[in-house]
């Protein structure tokens, strides 16, 4: 049994299948509490979910005729089952999973699933988000190249901490490394300058679409 706090369709606003039509299926709660953290409504104990089970998301995803799904947040790892959840997935070659994650839970049990279209979109938080001492940094040693690592930067000593953490891990040579700026926080041609000076080869820079095509605090989309 899930506890889906929202469902919808919109497209990738980031990430390897970013502007692509995709479904998003977002679970109830975090373990985190990012300071930037834009779906607080969703971690909230009280939050209001419906309970689905397996089979339900699995004929809710195959009824919209949507390829590309989404696990979100909250922090989807951290759902009770989630492991079973992915393994029924599985059976269907033909849609495409994504598993957000804020990379405070291992990536280890789930190395053995036999999803093609698995990939995780995981998160380093930086020190701007106060939850870096959560980071669990084993989880790069699962990350693949179908996945990603992604940093949120606040500030330039975000940037210089993930600039420090790609080059001390090689994260370019084993996985997709992407960049981006807490809304309003720090401006973009900021993040593209630091990328230039810095010779950040194989990094991508990118924008949160959704929030430049609807308000940044609108739900659904």
């Amino acid at each position: 049994m899930y506890r889906v706090v929202e469902k919808f369709i919109s497209i990738n606003g980031e990430g390897k299948l970013s502007g692509q039509l995709a479904l998003f299926i977002r679970f109830a709660e975090c373990n985190l509490n990012c300071r930037y953290c834009d779906t607080q409504w969703a971690n909230k104990s009280d939050v209001k979910y419906e309970i689905m089970t397996k089979e339900e998301i699995y004929n809710y995803i195959k009824q919209t005729k949507v390829k590309n799904v989404t696990l979100t947040g909250g922090e989807p790892l951290i759902q009770k089952d989630i492991y079973e959840l992915l393994e029924y997935l599985s059976k269907d070659n033909d849609i495409s999973i994504e598993i957000e994650t804020n990379g405070s839970i291992s990536l280890k049990r789930f190395q053995d699933i036999k999803i093609n279209q698995l990939r995780f979109t995981m998160d380093y938080k930086l020190p701007y988000s106060n939850m870096e001492n959560e980071m669990l940094l084993e989880n790069f040693e699962y990350l693949k190249e179908k996945d990603v690592v992604k940093f949120v930067a606040g500030s330039m000593e975000d940037l210089e901490k993930a600039k420090l953490i790609i080059e001390q891990f090689d994260l370019t040579k084993k996985t997709n490394v992407y960049i981006s700026g807490v809304y309003e926080n720090i401006d973009a041609k900021d993040i593209v300058e630091f990328i230039k000076e810095n010779n950040m080869n194989d990094v991508t820079f990118q924008l949160q679409l959704h929030k430049f095509i609807w308000d940044p605090n609108q739900k659904g989309v």
